[in-house]
């Protein structure tokens, strides 16, 4: 099949690219880079003649509230309409597990406004909702910095790597449009407190980490299931343990 992918020189993006040309997909990274802007619409048109599938997995630059909303309600309105005239049988996003269940935090705000318009749109989709990646620890860790200490909620936290990530979008994107929402985690619980500390032990990250229950996640207080998956979520096989050794 031919498969876009909308995001496709990024982290995710550049990963699920290779892996669906390793099982024999004509896979298309589209980006600013690569001559795609989602914002604009320029380029749309063009990299999805032909397609089958198309993959969201592009992000805002910003993090901003306002900016975020704009990025996501634009991009999407663009991609949907574009997809629409060139027939693409299957919409696939990548989006976050909780997503609707903490409104304070504006980026997850503007994801639920993203698979809002997904969802209005006619278009057979599927939505994948994953946990927190854990190449984004060191990111997180920076958002929860205040003078050199970083404070965050002991909130369950279920992790995974950007390879099983990727290994999960793609399955979906060759397979069935759900019309719903798929949900992929790692295979271990944490408390968000504890991963980081791990993650920043392990590169001798001199930060103490320490556990606050009303610390903010992006803006939202959590509770203690907020980030966690429910049953029948689809387990990646990378630990926290094997993903570090390799870094």
């Amino acid at each position: 099949m031919k498969i876009v992918v909308i995001g496709g020189t990024g982290l995710i993006g550049s990963k699920l690219v290779a892996r669906l040309g390793e099982h024999g997909h004509r896979a298309v990274p589209a980006a600013p880079s690569t001559g795609v802007n989602t914002l604009t619409g320029e380029g749309l048109k063009e990299v999805l003649e032909g397609a089958e599938v198309l993959v969201d997995v592009s992000n805002s630059p910003s993090f901003a509230d306002d900016d975020v909303m704009k990025f996501f309600r634009t991009s999407t309105t663009n991609l949907l309409a574009a997809a629409s005239e060139a027939g693409v049988g299957h919409y696939v996003a990548l989006s976050v597990v909780g997503t609707d269940r903490l409104p304070e935090s504006g980026y997850l705000r503007a994801k639920v406004a993203q698979e809002e318009l997904i969802k209005g749109s006619g278009l057979p989709y599927s939505l994948v909702h994953a946990t927190q990646f854990f190449e984004f620890a060191g990111g997180i860790a920076d958002s929860a910095t205040t003078d050199g200490t970083v404070r965050l909620p002991g909130a369950g936290v279920q992790p995974m790597a950007a390879d099983d990530v990727a290994a999960a979008v793609g399955r979906t994107a060759a397979g069935t449009p759900v019309n719903g929402a798929v949900e992929i985690a790692g295979p271990e619980v944490f408390g968000l407190d504890q991963w980081i500390r791990t993650v920043l032990t392990a590169r001798s990250d001199p930060r103490e980490v320490v556990t606050d229950p009303q610390a903010r996640y992006f803006g939202a207080v959590l509770e203690q299931q907020s980030l966690l998956p429910g049953e029948g979520a689809q387990v990646g096989p990378t630990r926290l343990s094997e993903w570090l050794a390799r870094q």
